[in-house]
């Protein structure tokens, strides 16, 4: 295990939305009008790099990823200003990779063109879909036509962006999901997120739960309409939700499927890291904004820390890695963590009685009935 030689990439939070959908459970909140408190944040998220930085070991990064809530509804001088920052703190790999996420009912052609200016260099847009009856449903802001205006946009900025589109939602038909994937496939993106709508604990939906939900039988012919329809276009489906065309799978996500570590700023971020002696470390930032801004203008953004225990790498590890449709090579194990693979071989030997895993192993991976199961092959490295 030689923690240096471990990718590093940055993940920024951005807390604020124009309005919470209905679904989100992320770390979001509908922007505040006072004052100059997008200044005040940015401030904090760079007290908070500087912190963090520590545990950088001279590693450059390999990528950021903005993330949210909003990030398009950064004000581009904010940006410019924190990229700065961030390049006066870190070394850049020379094909580092700046991801910003962005809601089709927040675009502006300044905007997108001012971000692409300063160095970000792929987009992700939450889409969710492309009908308008479906979109009002999940509470979105943007239209279908937003969605197509935005589309055009990245087009003109951006080699390199991403759709999130959302499957199963209330009153969707398999007719209207396929209306859905010729629509993403004709924006030429170059990679694609399709996620199953799940109703998650703490949200409005989960408090009034839509009506005309498909049922589970729709819901697996909708994921194999999905996988099939993309695969058939050329995208590699490798990742649970994630769908590349060749070359072009998300850095930052890769970088956690593999156990790689990632530094964080802002409310609610969480980080990972492998120091020197090979301990991993995890941290999270105080959750509300006002409170992570406050907390990091003293210098201690981060609310909770924990080292991980030797225990706990398998089910960490595996928890990651599974999660990628080709697995990773044997030797990662070694390289990310303590372990060897005659420590985790118990759980293998019951993974393949199980069917969950080919016998024998060539790669740590998920076979085609473990893919189908996958949070029960991933409890058995619990």
């Amino acid at each position: 295990m030689r923690p240096s030689s471990i990718p590093l990439s940055l993940y920024v939070h951005w807390p604020w939305c124009v309005r919470k959908c209905p679904y989100c459970d992320f770390n979001s909140h509908a922007l505040p009008q006072v004052g100059d408190i997008a200044e005040r944040y940015v401030n904090a998220l760079i007290a908070d790099m500087r912190t963090t930085a520590a545990f950088s070991q001279k590693r450059p990064l390999i990528g950021i990823f903005f993330g949210g809530g909003t990030p398009s509804l950064i004000e581009p001088r904010l940006l410019e200003r924190f990229l700065d920052e961030t390049q006066k703190i870190f070394s850049f790999a020379p094909d580092i990779e700046i991801t910003l996420e962005a809601n089709p009912g927040t675009v502006d052609t300044a905007h997108f063109e001012a971000y692409r200016h300063m160095g970000v260099n792929r987009l992700s847009m939450g889409i969710q879909s492309f009908n308008d009856e479906c979109l009002t449903r999940l509470g979105r802001i943007h239209s279908a036509n937003d969605a197509r205006l935005a589309i055009s946009q990245a087009q003109r900025y951006f080699d390199n962006f991403n759709l999130d589109v959302m499957f199963a939602l209330p009153g969707q038909t398999l007719e209207l999901l396929k209306d859905d994937l010729a629509c993403a496939l004709q924006a030429q993106s170059t990679h694609l997120s399709f996620y199953q709508l799940t109703i998650e604990p703490n949200t409005v939906f989960a408090k009034h739960v839509p009506k005309e939900l498909p049922d589970i039988d729709t819901q697996a012919l909708m994921q194999e309409c999905v996988i099939n329809t993309l695969v058939d276009a050329g995208f590699d489906h490798y990742e649970v939700s994630g769908y590349a065309k060749p070359g072009f799978h998300c850095r930052h996500n890769l970088n956690y499927w593999q156990f790689g570590d990632y530094l964080a700023c802002g409310a609610g971020a969480h980080s990972k890291v492998t120091l020197e002696d090979g301990r991993i470390l995890r941290q999270a930032r105080f959750t509300n904004p006002t409170s992570f801004i406050e907390h990091a203008e003293k210098g201690n953004a981060v609310a909770h820390s924990r080292w991980v225990d030797l225990d706990d790498e398998p089910f960490e590890f595996m928890l990651n890695v599974l999660r990628l449709r080709k697995g990773v090579d044997f030797d990662l194990l070694s390289e990310r963590t303590h372990l060897t693979m005659d420590d985790i071989a118990p759980q293998i030997t019951e993974a393949q009685k199980l069917g969950l895993m080919d016998k024998p192993l060539t790669r740590l991976c998920a076979n085609a009935k473990g893919w189908n199961f996958l949070s029960d092959l991933q409890e058995i490295f619990l």
